[in-house]
Protein backbone atom coordinates (compact mmCIF):
# COMPACT_ATOMS: atom_id res chain seq x y z
CA UNK A 1 0.00 0.00 0.00
CA UNK A 2 1.64 3.15 -1.36
CA UNK A 3 0.46 6.27 0.15
CA UNK A 4 2.08 9.56 -2.24
CA UNK A 5 1.91 12.66 -0.58
CA UNK A 6 1.67 15.43 -3.35
CA UNK A 7 2.86 18.86 -3.58
CA UNK A 8 0.43 21.85 -1.69
CA UNK A 9 -2.30 23.66 -3.54
CA UNK A 10 -4.64 26.30 -3.45
CA UNK A 11 -7.46 25.29 -5.20
CA UNK A 12 -9.80 23.46 -3.24
CA UNK A 13 -12.81 23.56 -5.70
CA UNK A 14 -10.30 22.26 -8.56
CA UNK A 15 -9.31 19.26 -6.73
CA UNK A 16 -12.59 17.91 -6.51
CA UNK A 17 -13.50 18.82 -9.68
CA UNK A 18 -10.96 15.95 -10.53
CA UNK A 19 -11.82 13.37 -7.96
CA UNK A 20 -15.41 13.21 -8.84
CA UNK A 21 -14.79 13.66 -12.85
CA UNK A 22 -14.18 11.20 -15.30
CA UNK A 23 -10.85 11.18 -15.00
CA UNK A 24 -8.46 12.15 -17.94
CA UNK A 25 -8.72 8.33 -19.09
CA UNK A 26 -12.14 7.28 -18.19
CA UNK A 27 -10.64 5.37 -14.95
CA UNK A 28 -12.95 7.11 -12.33
CA UNK A 29 -16.11 4.68 -11.32
CA UNK A 30 -19.03 5.50 -8.88
CA UNK A 31 -16.76 8.65 -6.77
CA UNK A 32 -18.03 9.15 -3.01
CA UNK A 33 -17.00 9.61 0.32
CA UNK A 34 -15.91 6.91 2.25
CA UNK A 35 -14.98 9.11 5.19
CA UNK A 36 -14.69 12.34 6.52
CA UNK A 37 -13.64 14.61 9.31
CA UNK A 38 -17.42 15.15 10.29
CA UNK A 39 -18.96 12.14 12.26
CA UNK A 40 -22.34 13.14 11.12
CA UNK A 41 -21.62 13.14 7.20
CA UNK A 42 -21.41 15.80 4.47
CA UNK A 43 -23.07 16.52 1.62
CA UNK A 44 -21.56 14.08 -1.53
CA UNK A 45 -21.97 15.22 -4.91
CA UNK A 46 -20.98 11.56 -5.94
CA UNK A 47 -24.18 10.44 -4.00
CA UNK A 48 -26.58 13.25 -3.54
CA UNK A 49 -28.15 15.01 -6.63
CA UNK A 50 -28.57 18.42 -4.36
CA UNK A 51 -24.76 18.58 -3.12
CA UNK A 52 -22.66 20.27 -5.69
CA UNK A 53 -18.95 20.47 -5.46
CA UNK A 54 -18.82 24.40 -4.94
CA UNK A 55 -20.70 23.89 -1.44
CA UNK A 56 -18.43 21.26 -0.61
CA UNK A 57 -15.77 23.32 -1.19
CA UNK A 58 -16.82 26.11 0.93
CA UNK A 59 -17.22 23.20 3.89
CA UNK A 60 -13.91 22.33 3.23
CA UNK A 61 -12.26 25.75 2.74
CA UNK A 62 -14.35 27.54 6.08
CA UNK A 63 -11.28 27.76 8.34
CA UNK A 64 -8.78 28.93 5.72
CA UNK A 65 -11.13 31.96 4.63
CA UNK A 66 -11.58 32.58 8.01
CA UNK A 67 -7.69 32.67 8.89
CA UNK A 68 -7.46 34.92 5.67
CA UNK A 69 -9.70 37.25 6.46
CA UNK A 70 -8.14 38.19 9.42
CA UNK A 71 -4.20 40.12 9.62
CA UNK A 72 -1.18 38.16 8.22
CA UNK A 73 -0.09 37.16 5.12
CA UNK A 74 -2.62 34.66 3.22
CA UNK A 75 -2.64 31.05 2.48
CA UNK A 76 -2.28 30.18 -0.48
CA UNK A 77 -1.04 26.53 -0.31
CA UNK A 78 -3.63 25.13 1.81
CA UNK A 79 -4.47 21.88 0.02
CA UNK A 80 -3.42 18.65 1.41
CA UNK A 81 -3.90 15.37 -1.32
CA UNK A 82 -2.92 12.18 -0.61
CA UNK A 83 -3.52 9.37 -3.13
CA UNK A 84 -3.66 5.60 -1.28
CA UNK A 85 -2.91 2.75 -3.53
CA UNK A 86 -2.94 -1.07 -2.99
CA UNK A 87 -1.03 -3.11 -4.94
CA UNK A 88 -1.72 -5.28 -8.06
CA UNK A 89 -3.11 -8.77 -6.55
CA UNK A 90 -4.38 -7.34 -3.25
CA UNK A 91 -7.85 -8.62 -2.33
CA UNK A 92 -10.63 -6.12 -2.53
CA UNK A 93 -11.29 -3.66 0.04
CA UNK A 94 -14.54 -2.34 1.45
CA UNK A 95 -15.76 1.31 1.87
CA UNK A 96 -15.47 0.84 4.98
CA UNK A 97 -12.16 -0.39 5.27
CA UNK A 98 -10.87 2.11 3.27
CA UNK A 99 -12.69 4.57 5.35
CA UNK A 100 -10.46 3.30 8.49
CA UNK A 101 -7.46 3.30 6.16
CA UNK A 102 -7.88 6.91 5.73
CA UNK A 103 -8.85 7.80 9.11
CA UNK A 104 -5.51 6.60 10.09
CA UNK A 105 -3.17 8.19 7.43
CA UNK A 106 -4.66 11.62 8.39
CA UNK A 107 -3.74 10.74 11.68
CA UNK A 108 -0.37 9.50 11.65
CA UNK A 109 0.37 12.57 8.90
CA UNK A 110 -0.62 14.63 11.61
CA UNK A 111 -3.97 16.48 9.53
CA UNK A 112 -6.29 14.95 12.33
CA UNK A 113 -4.85 13.32 15.11
CA UNK A 114 -7.21 11.42 17.41
CA UNK A 115 -9.30 12.79 19.58
CA UNK A 116 -8.53 16.46 18.31
CA UNK A 117 -11.62 18.48 18.38
CA UNK A 118 -9.85 21.34 15.95
CA UNK A 119 -8.11 19.39 13.90
CA UNK A 120 -8.06 19.94 9.79
CA UNK A 121 -10.75 19.30 7.55
CA UNK A 122 -10.42 16.63 5.51
CA UNK A 123 -12.51 13.51 3.03
CA UNK A 124 -11.63 10.78 1.24
CA UNK A 125 -12.99 10.27 -2.07
CA UNK A 126 -13.24 6.70 -3.83
CA UNK A 127 -13.60 6.65 -7.50
CA UNK A 128 -11.64 2.78 -7.81
CA UNK A 129 -11.43 -0.38 -6.44
CA UNK A 130 -7.14 -0.01 -5.63
CA UNK A 131 -7.22 3.46 -4.47
CA UNK A 132 -8.70 6.57 -2.65
CA UNK A 133 -8.12 10.02 -2.83
CA UNK A 134 -7.76 11.83 0.89
CA UNK A 135 -8.02 15.62 0.62
CA UNK A 136 -7.31 17.98 3.01
CA UNK A 137 -7.29 22.06 3.95
CA UNK A 138 -4.57 22.45 6.17
CA UNK A 139 -5.89 25.24 8.35
CA UNK A 140 -7.02 23.91 11.70
CA UNK A 141 -10.30 25.00 13.51
CA UNK A 142 -8.28 27.16 15.95
CA UNK A 143 -6.81 29.15 12.18
CA UNK A 144 -3.00 26.92 12.99
CA UNK A 145 -1.35 25.48 10.86
CA UNK A 146 -1.19 21.50 11.06
CA UNK A 147 3.01 20.15 11.45
CA UNK A 148 2.96 18.12 8.61
CA UNK A 149 7.08 18.46 8.34
CA UNK A 150 7.91 14.44 7.50
CA UNK A 151 4.09 13.82 7.02
CA UNK A 152 4.64 10.98 4.03
CA UNK A 153 7.53 9.49 6.31
CA UNK A 154 4.79 9.31 9.19
CA UNK A 155 1.53 7.93 6.35
CA UNK A 156 4.13 4.86 5.17
CA UNK A 157 5.23 3.66 8.64
CA UNK A 158 1.46 3.47 8.80
CA UNK A 159 0.42 1.94 5.68
CA UNK A 160 3.37 -0.74 6.89
CA UNK A 161 1.49 -1.71 9.82
CA UNK A 162 -1.93 -1.51 7.68
CA UNK A 163 -0.54 -4.00 5.06
CA UNK A 164 0.49 -6.64 8.19
CA UNK A 165 -3.59 -6.13 9.45
CA UNK A 166 -4.92 -6.30 6.21
CA UNK A 167 -3.20 -9.37 4.51
CA UNK A 168 -2.02 -7.02 1.93
CA UNK A 169 1.26 -7.13 -0.17
CA UNK A 170 4.53 -5.81 1.85
CA UNK A 171 6.24 -2.98 1.16
CA UNK A 172 9.80 -2.52 1.54
CA UNK A 173 10.50 0.55 4.20
CA UNK A 174 12.09 3.35 1.97
CA UNK A 175 15.04 5.20 3.16
CA UNK A 176 14.31 8.55 0.99
CA UNK A 177 17.41 7.72 -1.67
CA UNK A 178 15.17 5.88 -4.25
CA UNK A 179 13.96 7.67 -7.24
CA UNK A 180 11.39 10.14 -7.56
CA UNK A 181 8.16 9.20 -8.80
CA UNK A 182 6.94 10.81 -11.52
CA UNK A 183 4.08 13.28 -11.15
CA UNK A 184 0.72 12.99 -12.91
CA UNK A 185 1.62 15.42 -15.73
CA UNK A 186 4.98 13.93 -16.58
CA UNK A 187 2.99 11.15 -17.07
CA UNK A 188 0.18 12.36 -19.44
CA UNK A 189 3.05 14.59 -21.30
CA UNK A 190 5.07 11.67 -22.41
CA UNK A 191 1.85 10.07 -22.99
CA UNK A 192 0.97 12.82 -25.23
CA UNK A 193 4.64 12.68 -27.10
CA UNK A 194 4.32 9.70 -27.75
CA UNK A 195 7.54 8.66 -25.28
CA UNK A 196 7.51 5.49 -23.48
CA UNK A 197 9.91 7.20 -20.86
CA UNK A 198 8.98 10.33 -18.73
CA UNK A 199 11.70 13.19 -19.09
CA UNK A 200 13.17 12.69 -15.74
CA UNK A 201 13.31 8.89 -16.34
CA UNK A 202 15.14 9.33 -20.05
CA UNK A 203 17.69 11.39 -18.40
CA UNK A 204 18.42 9.46 -15.57
CA UNK A 205 19.48 6.65 -18.02
CA UNK A 206 21.52 9.02 -20.10
CA UNK A 207 23.53 9.97 -17.14
CA UNK A 208 23.93 6.81 -15.28
CA UNK A 209 25.00 5.79 -19.43
CA UNK A 210 27.56 8.39 -19.08
CA UNK A 211 29.28 8.14 -15.91
CA UNK A 212 31.82 5.24 -16.80
CA UNK A 213 33.01 7.49 -19.58
CA UNK A 214 34.16 10.25 -17.59
CA UNK A 215 36.90 11.18 -15.43
CA UNK A 216 35.57 14.60 -14.27
CA UNK A 217 32.29 16.18 -13.76
CA UNK A 218 33.43 18.61 -16.97
CA UNK A 219 34.11 15.38 -19.06
CA UNK A 220 30.75 14.09 -18.11
CA UNK A 221 28.67 17.12 -19.13
CA UNK A 222 30.36 17.31 -22.39
CA UNK A 223 29.44 13.35 -22.95
CA UNK A 224 26.19 13.89 -22.32
CA UNK A 225 25.77 17.32 -24.74
CA UNK A 226 27.34 14.86 -26.98
CA UNK A 227 24.28 12.02 -26.57
CA UNK A 228 22.05 14.94 -27.33
CA UNK A 229 20.78 15.94 -23.63
CA UNK A 230 20.49 19.47 -23.29
CA UNK A 231 22.77 20.70 -20.50
CA UNK A 232 23.14 24.07 -18.19
CA UNK A 233 25.40 25.19 -15.62
CA UNK A 234 25.46 26.76 -13.09
CA UNK A 235 29.06 28.56 -12.45
CA UNK A 236 30.17 31.01 -9.33
CA UNK A 237 32.23 34.33 -10.06
CA UNK A 238 35.74 32.24 -10.08
CA UNK A 239 34.58 30.34 -12.50
CA UNK A 240 33.28 27.10 -10.22
CA UNK A 241 30.99 25.09 -11.04
CA UNK A 242 28.34 25.56 -8.85
CA UNK A 243 25.50 23.17 -10.25
CA UNK A 244 23.64 22.01 -13.11
CA UNK A 245 20.33 20.64 -14.86
CA UNK A 246 19.74 18.79 -18.16
CA UNK A 247 16.56 18.63 -20.35
CA UNK A 248 15.40 16.64 -22.98
CA UNK A 249 15.21 17.68 -26.69
CA UNK A 250 11.37 18.66 -26.98
CA UNK A 251 10.83 18.81 -23.82
CA UNK A 252 9.44 22.41 -23.41
CA UNK A 253 7.37 24.73 -21.44
CA UNK A 254 4.12 26.40 -21.55
CA UNK A 255 6.07 29.26 -23.29
CA UNK A 256 8.18 27.11 -25.90
CA UNK A 257 11.53 27.11 -24.17
CA UNK A 258 13.68 24.53 -23.03
CA UNK A 259 12.56 22.84 -19.78
CA UNK A 260 15.73 22.09 -17.42
CA UNK A 261 15.61 19.32 -14.68
CA UNK A 262 18.13 19.93 -12.03
CA UNK A 263 20.12 16.69 -11.21
CA UNK A 264 19.10 16.41 -7.43
CA UNK A 265 15.33 16.27 -9.15
CA UNK A 266 16.23 13.34 -11.49
CA UNK A 267 18.08 11.06 -8.43
CA UNK A 268 19.10 11.86 -5.29
CA UNK A 269 22.66 10.04 -6.04
CA UNK A 270 22.98 12.72 -9.67
CA UNK A 271 23.72 16.39 -7.49
CA UNK A 272 26.70 18.06 -8.72
CA UNK A 273 28.96 17.30 -4.91
CA UNK A 274 28.06 13.54 -5.30
CA UNK A 275 28.87 13.01 -9.06
CA UNK A 276 32.21 15.18 -8.05
CA UNK A 277 32.42 12.83 -5.30
CA UNK A 278 32.26 9.61 -7.31
CA UNK A 279 34.36 10.93 -10.09
CA UNK A 280 36.80 12.08 -8.18
CA UNK A 281 40.12 9.64 -9.17
CA UNK A 282 42.77 8.38 -7.25
CA UNK A 283 46.02 5.90 -8.01
CA UNK A 284 44.75 2.71 -9.75
CA UNK A 285 45.39 -0.63 -7.33
CA UNK A 286 48.45 -2.11 -8.80
CA UNK A 287 48.25 -5.37 -9.85
CA UNK A 288 50.56 -8.38 -8.98
CA UNK A 289 53.52 -8.34 -12.51
CA UNK A 290 52.45 -11.57 -13.61
CA UNK A 291 48.99 -10.25 -13.96
CA UNK A 292 49.78 -7.41 -15.17
CA UNK A 293 52.27 -8.27 -17.87
CA UNK A 294 49.88 -10.79 -19.46
CA UNK A 295 48.20 -9.87 -22.63
CA UNK A 296 43.72 -9.37 -21.55
CA UNK A 297 41.25 -7.91 -22.45
CA UNK A 298 39.26 -5.63 -20.78
CA UNK A 299 36.70 -7.69 -20.21
CA UNK A 300 38.72 -9.98 -18.57
CA UNK A 301 40.43 -7.43 -16.40
CA UNK A 302 36.95 -6.01 -15.44
CA UNK A 303 36.49 -10.19 -13.81
CA UNK A 304 39.92 -9.82 -12.26
CA UNK A 305 39.02 -6.09 -10.72
CA UNK A 306 35.37 -8.12 -9.35
CA UNK A 307 37.86 -10.17 -7.10
CA UNK A 308 37.95 -7.41 -4.79
CA UNK A 309 34.30 -7.01 -4.65
CA UNK A 310 33.71 -10.55 -3.68
CA UNK A 311 36.82 -10.57 -1.57
CA UNK A 312 35.33 -7.93 0.97
CA UNK A 313 31.46 -9.11 0.69
CA UNK A 314 32.58 -12.43 1.60
CA UNK A 315 33.48 -11.80 5.14
CA UNK A 316 32.19 -11.68 8.20
CA UNK A 317 29.23 -8.98 8.42
CA UNK A 318 31.30 -7.79 11.54
CA UNK A 319 34.46 -6.69 9.46
CA UNK A 320 32.53 -5.09 6.58
CA UNK A 321 33.50 -1.46 5.74
CA UNK A 322 30.51 0.08 4.91
CA UNK A 323 32.10 2.88 3.10
CA UNK A 324 33.66 0.95 1.03
CA UNK A 325 31.00 -1.42 0.38
CA UNK A 326 28.80 1.09 -0.70
CA UNK A 327 31.42 2.31 -2.88
CA UNK A 328 32.37 -1.30 -4.51
CA UNK A 329 28.29 -1.88 -5.29
CA UNK A 330 28.25 1.86 -6.72
CA UNK A 331 30.97 1.00 -9.12
CA UNK A 332 29.14 -2.56 -9.62
CA UNK A 333 26.53 -0.30 -11.03
CA UNK A 334 28.91 1.66 -13.18
CA UNK A 335 30.14 -1.83 -15.05
CA UNK A 336 26.48 -3.65 -15.68
CA UNK A 337 25.65 -0.31 -16.87
CA UNK A 338 28.77 0.43 -19.10
CA UNK A 339 28.84 -3.93 -19.98
CA UNK A 340 25.14 -3.42 -21.16
CA UNK A 341 26.27 -0.42 -23.64
CA UNK A 342 29.06 -2.80 -25.39
CA UNK A 343 27.74 -6.22 -24.99
CA UNK A 344 26.86 -8.36 -27.73
CA UNK A 345 23.27 -6.76 -29.30
CA UNK A 346 21.42 -9.82 -28.56
CA UNK A 347 21.89 -9.29 -24.92
CA UNK A 348 21.54 -5.91 -24.53
CA UNK A 349 17.75 -5.98 -23.23
CA UNK A 350 18.78 -8.34 -20.35
CA UNK A 351 21.28 -6.02 -19.67
CA UNK A 352 19.73 -2.98 -19.98
CA UNK A 353 16.91 -4.23 -17.80
CA UNK A 354 19.45 -5.24 -15.48
CA UNK A 355 21.18 -2.11 -15.13
CA UNK A 356 18.01 0.00 -14.86
CA UNK A 357 17.19 -2.51 -11.48
CA UNK A 358 20.66 -2.13 -10.56
CA UNK A 359 20.38 1.34 -10.10
CA UNK A 360 18.35 1.49 -7.00
CA UNK A 361 20.73 -0.56 -5.10
CA UNK A 362 23.64 1.55 -5.87
CA UNK A 363 23.06 4.40 -3.66
CA UNK A 364 22.00 4.21 0.37
CA UNK A 365 22.04 6.22 3.47
CA UNK A 366 25.63 4.73 3.86
CA UNK A 367 27.79 7.20 2.25
CA UNK A 368 30.52 5.87 0.32
CA UNK A 369 34.65 6.09 -0.12
CA UNK A 370 34.87 6.45 -3.76
CA UNK A 371 38.47 6.43 -3.47
CA UNK A 372 38.58 2.44 -2.48
CA UNK A 373 36.52 1.08 -5.78
CA UNK A 374 38.71 3.08 -8.27
CA UNK A 375 40.15 -0.32 -9.64
CA UNK A 376 36.53 -1.04 -10.15
CA UNK A 377 35.93 2.28 -11.69
CA UNK A 378 38.39 2.01 -14.19
CA UNK A 379 37.01 -1.25 -15.48
CA UNK A 380 33.78 -0.07 -15.94
CA UNK A 381 35.80 3.11 -18.09
CA UNK A 382 37.83 -0.15 -19.97
CA UNK A 383 34.47 -1.32 -21.25
CA UNK A 384 33.11 1.72 -21.82
CA UNK A 385 36.14 1.99 -24.14
CA UNK A 386 36.46 -1.00 -25.13
CA UNK A 387 37.12 -0.94 -29.39
CA UNK A 388 36.89 -5.04 -29.43
CA UNK A 389 33.77 -7.12 -28.65
CA UNK A 390 34.24 -9.73 -26.47
CA UNK A 391 34.08 -13.64 -27.49
CA UNK A 392 31.35 -16.00 -26.16
CA UNK A 393 33.59 -17.60 -23.17
CA UNK A 394 35.28 -14.32 -22.39
CA UNK A 395 31.45 -12.72 -21.80
CA UNK A 396 30.34 -15.90 -19.91
CA UNK A 397 32.99 -15.54 -17.66
CA UNK A 398 32.08 -11.87 -16.92
CA UNK A 399 28.60 -12.40 -16.66
CA UNK A 400 29.28 -15.36 -14.19
CA UNK A 401 31.48 -12.86 -11.89
CA UNK A 402 28.64 -9.77 -12.48
CA UNK A 403 25.59 -12.53 -11.20
CA UNK A 404 27.61 -13.38 -7.81
CA UNK A 405 28.53 -9.62 -7.55
CA UNK A 406 25.04 -8.70 -7.98
CA UNK A 407 23.98 -11.50 -5.37
CA UNK A 408 26.50 -10.25 -2.86
CA UNK A 409 25.20 -6.41 -3.08
CA UNK A 410 21.21 -8.16 -2.10
CA UNK A 411 23.46 -9.87 0.76
CA UNK A 412 24.91 -6.46 2.23
CA UNK A 413 22.00 -4.65 1.69
CA UNK A 414 19.44 -7.05 3.25
CA UNK A 415 22.05 -7.26 5.87
CA UNK A 416 22.35 -3.85 6.83
CA UNK A 417 18.05 -3.41 6.66
CA UNK A 418 18.19 -1.74 3.11
CA UNK A 419 15.12 -3.92 1.83
CA UNK A 420 14.14 -1.53 -1.46
CA UNK A 421 18.42 -1.62 -2.26
CA UNK A 422 18.28 -5.80 -1.68
CA UNK A 423 14.94 -6.36 -3.66
CA UNK A 424 16.73 -4.20 -6.54
CA UNK A 425 19.58 -6.09 -6.69
CA UNK A 426 17.34 -9.64 -6.64
CA UNK A 427 15.63 -8.88 -9.66
CA UNK A 428 18.68 -7.26 -11.25
CA UNK A 429 20.08 -11.34 -10.63
CA UNK A 430 17.31 -12.59 -12.71
CA UNK A 431 18.30 -10.44 -15.69
CA UNK A 432 21.65 -11.15 -15.26
CA UNK A 433 21.24 -14.64 -15.01
CA UNK A 434 18.97 -14.80 -18.32
CA UNK A 435 22.02 -12.90 -20.11
CA UNK A 436 24.36 -15.36 -19.11
CA UNK A 437 22.14 -18.36 -20.04
CA UNK A 438 21.56 -16.87 -23.72
CA UNK A 439 25.24 -16.33 -23.66
CA UNK A 440 26.95 -19.15 -22.30
CA UNK A 441 24.76 -21.86 -24.24
CA UNK A 442 26.84 -21.89 -27.61
CA UNK A 443 30.27 -21.91 -25.15
CA UNK A 444 28.74 -25.47 -23.12
CA UNK A 445 27.55 -26.82 -26.51
CA UNK A 446 31.17 -26.73 -27.86
CA UNK A 447 32.90 -27.93 -24.77
CA UNK A 448 30.37 -30.54 -24.14
CA UNK A 449 31.53 -32.00 -27.66
CA UNK A 450 35.14 -31.88 -26.47
CA UNK A 451 34.39 -33.97 -23.37
CA UNK A 452 37.74 -35.81 -22.63
CA UNK A 453 38.14 -39.36 -22.56
CA UNK A 454 36.27 -41.66 -19.98
CA UNK A 455 38.94 -42.39 -18.16
CA UNK A 456 39.72 -38.91 -17.70
CA UNK A 457 36.24 -38.13 -16.76
CA UNK A 458 36.13 -40.56 -14.06
CA UNK A 459 39.79 -39.22 -12.58
CA UNK A 460 38.34 -35.84 -13.00
CA UNK A 461 35.26 -36.76 -10.57
CA UNK A 462 37.29 -38.29 -8.29
CA UNK A 463 38.96 -34.47 -7.65
CA UNK A 464 35.73 -33.00 -7.40
CA UNK A 465 34.47 -35.51 -4.66
CA UNK A 466 37.84 -35.02 -2.79
CA UNK A 467 37.84 -30.98 -3.18
CA UNK A 468 33.92 -30.06 -2.90
CA UNK A 469 32.63 -33.39 -0.55
CA UNK A 470 29.44 -31.46 -0.36
CA UNK A 471 28.46 -30.41 -3.41
CA UNK A 472 29.75 -33.13 -5.81
CA UNK A 473 26.69 -35.03 -6.52
CA UNK A 474 24.79 -31.44 -7.71
CA UNK A 475 28.03 -30.84 -9.81
CA UNK A 476 28.69 -34.59 -11.14
CA UNK A 477 24.76 -34.44 -11.95
CA UNK A 478 24.35 -31.05 -13.71
CA UNK A 479 24.12 -31.08 -17.28
CA UNK A 480 27.13 -28.79 -17.57
CA UNK A 481 29.48 -31.36 -15.84
CA UNK A 482 30.69 -32.52 -19.41
CA UNK A 483 31.97 -29.27 -20.15
CA UNK A 484 33.21 -28.47 -16.45
CA UNK A 485 35.30 -31.68 -17.08
CA UNK A 486 37.00 -30.43 -20.75
CA UNK A 487 37.53 -27.13 -18.95
CA UNK A 488 39.67 -28.75 -16.39
CA UNK A 489 41.26 -31.17 -18.91
CA UNK A 490 42.25 -28.23 -20.13
CA UNK A 491 43.87 -26.33 -17.34
CA UNK A 492 45.70 -29.48 -16.35
CA UNK A 493 47.08 -29.89 -19.76
CA UNK A 494 48.30 -26.18 -18.92
CA UNK A 495 49.69 -26.84 -15.59
CA UNK A 496 47.10 -26.00 -13.24
CA UNK A 497 46.11 -28.92 -10.46
CA UNK A 498 42.34 -29.88 -10.91
CA UNK A 499 42.05 -30.12 -7.49
CA UNK A 500 43.47 -26.90 -6.35
CA UNK A 501 41.49 -25.13 -8.83
CA UNK A 502 38.17 -26.62 -7.93
CA UNK A 503 39.33 -25.84 -4.21
CA UNK A 504 39.92 -22.28 -4.95
CA UNK A 505 36.57 -21.89 -7.27
CA UNK A 506 34.23 -23.39 -4.00
CA UNK A 507 35.91 -21.07 -1.55
CA UNK A 508 35.08 -17.85 -3.56
CA UNK A 509 31.75 -19.17 -4.45
CA UNK A 510 29.31 -20.77 -2.21
CA UNK A 511 27.40 -23.13 -4.30
CA UNK A 512 24.58 -23.84 -1.68
CA UNK A 513 22.34 -21.64 -3.56
CA UNK A 514 23.91 -21.46 -7.10
CA UNK A 515 21.03 -23.31 -9.67
CA UNK A 516 23.34 -25.10 -11.28
CA UNK A 517 27.12 -25.51 -8.99
CA UNK A 518 28.65 -26.72 -12.55
CA UNK A 519 28.69 -23.96 -14.21
CA UNK A 520 29.78 -21.36 -11.19
CA UNK A 521 32.86 -23.44 -10.86
CA UNK A 522 32.99 -24.15 -14.77
CA UNK A 523 33.10 -19.93 -15.16
CA UNK A 524 35.28 -19.08 -12.07
CA UNK A 525 37.96 -22.32 -13.44
CA UNK A 526 38.50 -20.80 -16.58
CA UNK A 527 39.19 -17.47 -15.32
CA UNK A 528 41.52 -18.29 -13.01
CA UNK A 529 43.29 -20.72 -15.22
CA UNK A 530 44.66 -17.66 -17.06
CA UNK A 531 46.82 -17.00 -14.32
CA UNK A 532 50.22 -18.60 -14.40
CA UNK A 533 50.42 -22.20 -13.65
CA UNK A 534 51.89 -23.09 -10.32
CA UNK A 535 55.79 -23.13 -10.67
CA UNK A 536 57.00 -25.36 -8.05
CA UNK A 537 61.14 -24.03 -8.18
CA UNK A 538 60.07 -20.92 -7.84
CA UNK A 539 57.83 -21.28 -4.83
CA UNK A 540 61.09 -23.21 -3.55
CA UNK A 541 63.40 -20.47 -4.02
CA UNK A 542 60.60 -18.24 -2.76
CA UNK A 543 60.99 -20.56 0.82
CA UNK A 544 64.71 -20.61 0.78
CA UNK A 545 64.82 -16.83 0.74
CA UNK A 546 62.23 -16.90 3.82
CA UNK A 547 64.25 -19.31 5.87
CA UNK A 548 66.59 -16.76 7.60
CA UNK A 549 69.70 -18.75 6.84
CA UNK A 550 68.02 -22.32 7.48
CA UNK A 551 69.05 -24.16 4.56
CA UNK A 552 66.07 -26.33 3.62
CA UNK A 553 66.57 -29.92 2.10
CA UNK A 554 66.90 -30.36 -1.65
CA UNK A 555 64.20 -30.07 -3.59
CA UNK A 556 62.93 -32.29 -6.23
CA UNK A 557 59.75 -31.58 -8.01
CA UNK A 558 57.69 -34.08 -9.54
CA UNK A 559 55.51 -33.61 -12.57
CA UNK A 560 51.89 -32.17 -12.88
CA UNK A 561 50.52 -34.75 -13.88
CA UNK A 562 52.40 -37.45 -10.95
CA UNK A 563 50.90 -34.78 -8.53
CA UNK A 564 47.29 -34.76 -9.71
CA UNK A 565 46.66 -38.50 -10.42
CA UNK A 566 45.46 -37.76 -13.62
CA UNK A 567 46.22 -39.89 -16.54
CA UNK A 568 47.23 -38.15 -20.12
CA UNK A 569 44.78 -37.72 -22.72
CA UNK A 570 46.59 -38.95 -25.95
CA UNK A 571 44.45 -35.89 -27.30
CA UNK A 572 46.39 -33.54 -25.44
CA UNK A 573 49.98 -32.23 -25.53
CA UNK A 574 52.10 -32.76 -22.30
CA UNK A 575 52.36 -29.95 -20.01
CA UNK A 576 55.94 -29.05 -19.76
Amino acid sequence: MIPSVKKPGGNTRGLLAYLYGPGRHDEHHDPHIVASFSPRGLPDPGRDQDATLTALGQILDAPVRLRNEGFGKPVTDHVWHCPVRTAPGDRYLSDAEWGEIARRIVHAAGIAPDGDPLACRWIAVRHADDHLHILATTVREDGRRPKLHNCGMRAQAEARLIETELGLHQVAPGDRTGDHSPTQAEVHKADRLGWEQTSRAWLQERIRAAIPHAASVEELFAYLEADGVEVKVRRLPSGDLQGYSVGRPGDLKADGTQLYIPGGKIAPDLTLPKLRDRLAGSAPEEQPTARRNRRSTSWQRTTSALDSLHDHLTQHPDTWDDARAQAQITALGEIIDATAQTGPAELRNQLRSASREFARAQRSRIRADHHTATGLRQAARDIAHAGDGPDGSTFAVLLTALVWSAILAARWHQARGHHQQAEAARTAVIHLQAAYDQAAAPHLTALTHRQPNPDITHTLAAQVRTAVPDHADRILTDPTWPALATVLADAHAAGHPPRALLTEAAARRELTTARQPARVLLGRIQHTARNPAPNPRAEAARQRSQAAGNLPRPYSPSSTATTTGLPTDPRRPRSR
